[in-house]
């Protein structure tokens, strides 16, 4: 029988590492699906390709990069964006 009790299981850190590993991947996989579901509906909407902050179109090496890419490299390095990229150099 599994020991659940990780506090005093040997291999209790393990374990915890494990599942938060497995719940990373998780939160990773479902923003991935979300990102992806958005770009689908740009598509239907006819906006695909275009930045969402500027308009302008996103060039096609980034969308070969990031499909699901919403914005331009110019407005995703901009900090106003909200974007969790810090600035390129």
């Amino acid at each position: 029988m599994a020991n659940a009790d990780d506090e005093h299981d040997p291999e209790g850190a393990t374990l915890a590492f494990e599942r938060q590993h497995v719940a990373s991947l998780m939160d990773r996989a479902r923003d991935q699906l979300s990102q992806i579901d958005a770009a689908l509906g740009r598509l239907d909407a006819g906006s695909y390709g275009l930045c969402g902050s500027c308009g302008r179109p996103i060039a096609p090496e980034r969308l070969a990069a990031r499909p699901a890419a919403p914005e331009c490299i110019d407005c995703a390095d901009r900090p106003s964006t909200g974007s969790a990229r810090p600035s390129r150099p």
